[in-house]
């Protein structure tokens, strides 16, 4: 008689087992991921009211303004840039 092997979980199931009981073992570990957790926290929350205001918000009214400023200064060339030369070819 054959021995059928049973069948084996989907590896995104086995990466899941393995990180789930490995933060279930962890003593240490839950505390370097609270500190992680509130570090991310004061960062993108707190931070982002202090070091990057709203400009288009307060500068500007309506979307379409928003909209054409946004525009004009992705089109708009460095300062200092070398523009290509327009130069006819001639054939």
């Amino acid at each position: 008689m054959t021995e059928q092997n049973p069948p084996r979980p989907w590896l995104v199931t086995r990466i899941y087992r393995f990180y789930r009981d490995g933060f279930r073992q962890m003593t240490v570990g839950r505390t370097l991921w609270k500190i992680i957790f509130i570090k991310l926290f004061i960062m993108f929350a707190v931070l982002k009211f202090f070091f990057f205001p709203d400009f288009l918000a307060t500068q500007f009214t309506t979307d379409a303004q928003r909209a054409d400023y946004v525009i004009e200064q992705l089109t708009q060339s460095a300062p200092g840039s070398v523009q290509p030369s327009k130069e006819k070819t001639h054939d």
